[in-house]
């Protein structure tokens, strides 16, 4: 019965030679070493992954600390993050003994395929970097890009998204507005009012003159310095074109504007002052 047994076993362990072309003492060691690097590879993820969470993490504390602007610190905290993983990644997998040459080949035509599907974003990302990196505008600024005027609500990687005075949101690909013109009304502490309008030949220029220099003098949000400017534009046909320039702060430019217009018609109307009528 033994001897039955001895001679199954060995029958048993040819084959296993035969099928996988190892001994059974080369099969187990390889086991155990394929295990090993299992367990390692398991390890490596995630003792990996947490390290880049806490890298990321430790990069936005230390942008906040310098006051960075936060859609770079976001973007930045990201970027450190995803190159992390990836170097996780393939430290996992070389780990496991696979030939990171082939797999570096086909990662490298895979990206190759999907940036000319997806050039158009990839232009965006770029734009992204760019914005954030020369900073044209920040979160707050009134712009204009693109045709759109709004107030720059977020910046992301790859748009921006703008708020109209109506409270419409416009969203704006950051390609294009990285490469295009773009005004930014309120990166500068100060603005410039321009007022121009017409009146009607006749009136007393003297008395338009001083009606003008008293509303900008008594509006305590123009400032005296540089010197208001008021005049003549142009002499057009059937109209003098009258220029009003005073500088404000910025974020008074607005309303400076709405209220000396208002102020100029109620008030020439009652002081007799003819202006053009269609």
């Amino acid at each position: 019965m033994a001897l039955e047994d001895e001679l199954k076993e060995i029958n048993t362990i040819s084959t296993v030679e035969k099928l996988f072309n190892y001994k059974p003492a080369e099969i187990n060691q390889l086991l155990i070493k394929l295990g090993t690097n299992l367990l390692i590879t398991v390890i490596i993820f995630v003792v990996g992954f947490w390290l880049a969470k806490m890298a990321s993490r430790t990069v936005g504390k230390i942008l906040r600390k310098s006051n960075t602007d936060e859609g770079l610190i976001t973007f930045l905290t990201s970027l450190t993050s995803m190159a992390l993983k990836v170097l996780v990644v393939i430290t996992g997998i070389n780990q496991l003994g696979i030939e990171m040459t082939s797999f570096v080949a086909i990662l490298g035509a895979a990206g190759l395929a999907i940036g000319m599907a997806f050039s158009g974003t990839l232009s965006n990302f770029a734009g992204g970097v760019m914005i954030l990196a020369f900073k044209p505008f920040k979160v707050g600024d009134t712009i204009k890009a693109l045709n759109e005027t709004g107030t720059v609500k977020q910046i992301l990687i790859f748009n921006t998204y703008l708020h109209t005075s109506d409270n419409k949101v416009i969203i704006l690909p950051n390609g294009p507005v990285a490469n295009g013109n773009i005004t930014n009304f309120t990166k500068e502490e100060l603005r410039r009012v321009d007022l121009l309008f017409g009146i009607d030949y006749g009136n007393d220029l003297k008395l338009v003159k001083e009606l003008l220099e008293k509303f900008v003098n008594e509006d305590e949000r123009v400032l005296k310095a540089p010197v208001p400017f008021v005049g003549i534009g142009e002499l057009g046909k059937g109209t003098v074109q009258m220029v009003v320039r005073a500088w404000v702060k910025t974020p008074d430019h607005s309303s400076v504007t709405f209220d000396l217009y208002d102020r100029i018609y109620t008030e020439f109307t009652a002081a007799g002052i003819e202006m053009p009528k269609p």
